[in-house]
Order: structure tokens, then C-alpha cells, then sequence
């Protein structure tokens, strides 16, 4: 087989996964063995990264430390709503599920982005900038993870919910200060083929006369 055939082939498969993958919320019971969180984990690691400087950080959590993130930042979120307004039973449910996602996952890994190794700059713009650079690494490692968590059977799901309570996470996980949450993925055998997705047309996001 030449090297196109290989590359085509390569590609083919590629995008399949990547048109097969879903958000999985519910998995089986059954345990993720812990060589394979490591093969996601290493793949994570062989995203691209702004200066090469590899950002991201990422902590597998205990069935006791998921536990403890669920339960706190289930307290932050009841008590935000209800400083919000919103119906007691609507936030009751939605820290009901959020917990029970959490706590059921067989494997829960909580992804963090760190500038502590970027560089410094004085001039706000290009301070801001570099962070950003800090999230857009962070994300393109988590891709890699999902995608290979797909190709290998794995049904995993992206929670922004440290997003909202940073300080909370890394106090509750013991973190590093310079640990900045930003996500946590849920991971195991899927229990649901997940939901159907739509995806807009192309000459509706990109730039482009040739698309249509």
C-alpha cells in the first residue's frame, strides 16, 4: 500500500471517530483499568501546545475525593441559584444530577490549566493573550484524550462546572496554586449511545467562496 493509500485510510478512520463521538453521561459499573486512563492521559500530553510549554495539568480523582467535589461544589451551586431566585425543586434536581454524574463515573479526572510556565509580559494585551494561549493548549490536550477515549470503547463527558467555582475545586482537591481548573471529565463504558447531534453548515462558519 503507498503512502497515500495509508494516509487516506488514516484519515478516513479519523474522521469517523470523530463524527462518531458523542457526550456520554451514564456508564456501566464497570471499572476503567488504570493503563488506560494512562494512554488517555499520554495522549492528552501529545496535543500542541503555545511555546511548547505544555499547560495542562490533569488529577485523577479518588472515589473519596469525587465524592468531596461533588458534594462541595453541589453546595455552590444550590446556594447560587437560590441567591438567583430560582424554583427550590429545579435546583434540587440539578444537584441531585450533578452529584449522581459525578459520583457514578467510574473514573473522574479534573483538568486544569496552569501559567507558570509562560511567559511575562507587562503589557495587558499581550498578558491576556498569553493566557488565552494557556486555554486554547489545555482544550486541544483534552480533544486528544476524547477522542481517544472513543476510539478505544470509552464514553467520556467534558463538565465546565470547575469553571464556575476555580477556588472551591483547587481548596477541596488541595491543588497547587497556580492550578487553575477548568473542566472535569467523566469517563467509563457507555451506559447510553448519547445524544443525536446537529452541526451547522460549513458556508455558515467559514469564510470562504469555494464553500457551500
Amino acid at each position: 500500500m503507498t503512502r497515500v493509500m495509508l494516509a487516506a485510510t488514516s484519515a478516513a478512520e479519523l474522521r469517523s471517530l470523530m463524527r462518531q463521538r458523542r457526550s456520554i453521561r451514564r456508564y456501566s459499573a464497570q471499572p476503567v483499568p488504570a493503563e488506560v486512563v494512562r494512554e488517555l492521559l499520554t495522549a492528552a500530553a501529545d496535543a500542541p501546545s503555545a511555546h511548547n510549554r505544555q499547560p495542562w495539568r490533569f488529577a485523577v480523582l479518588t472515589e473519596s475525593e469525587k465524592e468531596r467535589l461533588a458534594s462541595t461544589m453541589g453546595s455552590r451551586l444550590r446556594e447560587e441559584r437560590a441567591a438567583a431566585g430560582d424554583d427550590a425543586i429545579a435546583i434540587a434536581n440539578d444537584v441531585a444530577s450533578s452529584y449522581d454524574r459525578i459520583t457514578h463515573a467510574p473514573v473522574a479526572i479534573l483538568v486544569s490549566a496552569s501559567t507558570i510556565d509562560m511567559d511575562r509580559y507587562a503589557d495587558a494585551a499581550r498578558a491576556a493573550a498569553e493566557r488565552t494561549m494557556v486555554i486554547q493548549s489545555t482544550a486541544m490536550a483534552v480533544q486528544n484524550l476524547l477522542l481517544v477515549a472513543h476510539a478505544l470503547g470509552y464514553g467520556a463527558c467534558w463538565m465546565c462546572a470547575p469553571l464556575f467555582c476555580q477556588a472551591l475545586v483547587r481548596d477541596t482537591l488541595d491543588l497547587p496554586a497556580h492550578w487553575e481548573p477548568q473542566a472535569l471529565i467523566t469517563l467509563g463504558i457507555p451506559a447510553s449511545s448519547g445524544k443525536p447531534r446537529t452541526r451547522r453548515m460549513l458556508a455558515d462558519v467559514v469564510r470562504d467562496r469555494d464553500v457551500s
